[in-house]
């Protein structure tokens, strides 16, 4: 693992992370990996957490809008019950050009900040378990980390249940 942008990494995608972190009055605890880790598994397997402390950033379409689900690399999101319980239209999966579009960012590394627009967010109340999350920076070789309490403030997300 190393800190800095690799020859093959998007260092616009991942900067414009580090800004947002750093604009929010958070740290910048962007990490730089040598391979890529575009799913909780192997995030987790590369950073020796468990998978659950792995916040995934999930692009979805709710009335023609982006909606960023923040989930536990352990949660399945059950779209229809986060629909219900925040009084949302139907929740459908977003293609990658549509992702790439809204937040600037390919899928599998897409951050939970740092997109052109601020897009509705919601946070898996199940990441609150542990002390420290490791979240997409922006591309697939790319994570930071941070805990509950700072991701769902810079992030401006509405915790709720997704499973």
């Amino acid at each position: 693992m190393t800190h800095e942008p690799s020859a093959t990494l998007d260092p616009a995608a991942v900067n414009a992370v580090r800004q947002a972190l750093l604009a929010a009055g958070a740290a910048d605890t962007v990490a730089i990996f040598d391979d890529s880790v575009p799913t909780a598994e192997a995030a987790a397997a590369a950073l020796g957490c468990e998978v659950g402390a792995i916040a995934n950033s999930l692009v979805f379409v709710c009335g023609g809008e982006p909606l960023l689900i923040l989930a536990s690399g352990a949660a399945r999101v059950d779209v229809r019950l986060t629909a219900r319980l925040n009084g949302l239209p139907p929740i459908k999966r977003a293609s990658p050009d549509f992702v790439l579009e809204h937040t600037g960012q390919e899928v599998g590394g897409v951050a939970p900040v740092g997109h052109p627009q601020p897009i509705k967010t919601l946070l898996d109340q199940s990441l609150a378990e542990y002390p420290i999350l490791w979240a997409g920076a922006g591309h697939h070789s790319a994570m930071f980390s941070i805990n509950y309490g700072e991701l769902a403030r810079i992030s401006g997300a509405t915790p709720t249940q997704v499973r």
